[in-house]
C-alpha cells in the first residue's frame, strides 16, 4: 500500500508507516527489509524520502544497517529498567515472565591494587572479594557480573554467595545496609571475555553498567562491573523538571 495523502513530511508518514509494519509482524525481528529501490517503489516515494526515514529509524535503534549487508529490524530488549531504580537482575528477568538463574565462574580472595584501595579507601592489608556470575534468563546467558566486595563485609564469609545474592550476604550482620549506587553506562561493541561468555558475536554490543553501592553511612561497600547484553536489555531515565 502507497503513502497516503497528508499534510506531514513524506518521511515521517514513511517512519510511521514501517513502524506500524514491524509492530503488525509484515517485518519481523532480524528479518531483511527490502531493497531501497523495493521499498520506495512499494511506498510510491523517493529514494531520497526513504532514506531519511531509514535513518531517523536507525537512530531510534528500531533498525540496524550493516554494510554491504542490508537493513534488519533490530531485536526488541526483552529486559527493560529505569536506571534511577535500585533493582536486583534477578527481579528484572522475573518481572519479564522467565526463569532468573546463575552460574558461577570464579571466587576469589586477593590483595586489593591501587585502583581498590582508592574506591574502597580501605588498607592494603584488607582482603578483597571478587566474584564473577553469569546471569542467565530461562538458562539463556545474558548478565555477565564481576562484583567486588570487601571480606570484612561479608559476616558469615563467602560460602554464602552460593545460595544468597551479594546484597542479602553484605547485610546479614544487620550493620550495613546498601541504599544507593552511583552508576555509569558504557557501550562496548566487543569484549574478549564477556562477549564469549555472552556468546555474543562481533555483531552484537554490550552496555557496561558500573556501580558504586553505598551503606546508609556513606561508605562504598560494593562495586560492580556488570555486562548487558544489549538485544536484550535496555535502561531509561525518568527526568524531571526542577
Amino acid at each position: 500500500m502507497m503513502i497516503k495523502a497528508d499534510p506531514r513530511h513524506l518521511y515521517v508518514q514513511v517512519i510511521e508507516r514501517l513502524k506500524q509494519d514491524i509492530e503488525d509482524g509484515v517485518f519481523k525481528e532480524n528479518e531483511k527489509f527490502p531493497s531501497e529501490f523495493e521499498l520506495s517503489r512499494t511506498l510510491g516515494v523517493s529514494r531520497a524520502t526513504l532514506r531519511e526515514a531509514l535513518r531517523v529509524l536507525e537512530e531510534e535503534k528500531i533498525i540496524v544497517r550493516k554494510h554491504g549487508v542490508g537493513t534488519f529490524v533490530n531485536t526488541k530488549p526483552l529486559f527493560t529498567s529505569g536506571i534511577e531504580q535500585l533493582s536486583s537482575v534477578s527481579s528484572m528477568i522475573s518481572g519479564a515472565g522467565m526463569e532468573p538463574g546463575t552460574i558461577f565462574k570464579e571466587v576469589d580472595t586477593v590483595l586489593p591494587n591501587d585502583e581498590m584501595i582508592g574506591k574502597f579507601d580501605c588498607s592494603a592489608a584488607d582482603s578483597l572479594v571478587t566474584i564473577k556470575r553469569v546471569r542467565t534468563a530461562d538458562g539463556d546467558p545474558v548478565v555477565y557480573c564481576i562484583d567486588h566486595v570487601l571480606a570484612k563485609h561479608l559476616p558469615n564469609g563467602q560460602d554464602v554467595l552460593a545460595n544468597e545474592s551479594i546484597f542479602d550476604a553484605i547485610e546479614q550482620s544487620g550493620d550495613i545496609r546498601i541504599v544507593q549506587a552511583i552508576a555509569n553506562i558504557e557501550p562496548v561493541g566487543y569484549d574478549d571475555e564477556a562477549s564469549s561468555i555472552l556468546r555474543c558475536g562481533v555483531d552484537v554490543p554490550l552496555l557496561v553498567l558500573f556501580q558504586h553501592h553505598y551503606s546508609e553511612q556513606g561508605e562504598m561497600v560494593l562495586y560492580s562491573k556488570n555486562y548487558f547484553r544489549a538485544d536484550k536489555f535496555s535502561f531509561h531515565v525518568v527526568r524531571k523538571r526542577v
